[in-house]
């Protein structure tokens, strides 16, 4: 008897497990979902998106009027799942601002249609170096012997 009271105790601990309260990580702006509403294309400036949202996480590599934030939250998973990390949120939102510092367009991007986004598939080729590694390999290997000669 004691046996089975033992076994269901553990079993009920492995059942609900170990905690009651999910344990989430958050990394960028929290709420970025509903802070972004907050601001209104063609009305707001960068200063209200300071204001609202903070600094960004990003800015444009070429343009300092492209700002971006990320928000990006994972939880434990279930015990299906065997502890592994699932990610729950990842927001991006992407605005764009004129020379006055304006704000002209604004994206967002959520986990669902993140997806969605095309990238090229166009691949650089390398001509400078097309050899293989068993090449690059005894070419280094002649040049060390023909140093040891003179």
């Amino acid at each position: 008897m004691k046996n089975i009271v033992i076994l269901l105790l553990t079993s009920l601990v492995f059942l609900t497990e170990c905690q009651r309260i999910k344990l989430t990580k958050t990394h960028g702006i929290a709420y970025l979902d509903k802070r972004e509403k907050l601001i209104i294309v063609s009305k707001s400036n960068k200063n209200d998106a300071i204001k609202v949202l903070g600094q960004p996480a990003t800015k444009g590599m070429t343009d300092d009027n492209l700002w971006i934030y990320i928000e990006r939250t994972i939880t434990k998973g279930k015990t299906l799942k065997l502890g592994r990390s699932v990610l729950t949120k990842n927001n991006v939102l992407v605005l764009e601002f004129d020379k006055y510092g304006v704000l002209n367009n604004k994206t967002f991007y959520d986990k669902k249609n993140i997806k969605d986004i095309k990238f090229a598939k166009a691949i650089t080729e390398n001509d400078i170096r097309r050899e293989n590694f068993v090449y690059s390999f005894l070419s280094s290997v002649r040049q060390k012997m023909e140093q040891g000669r003179k």
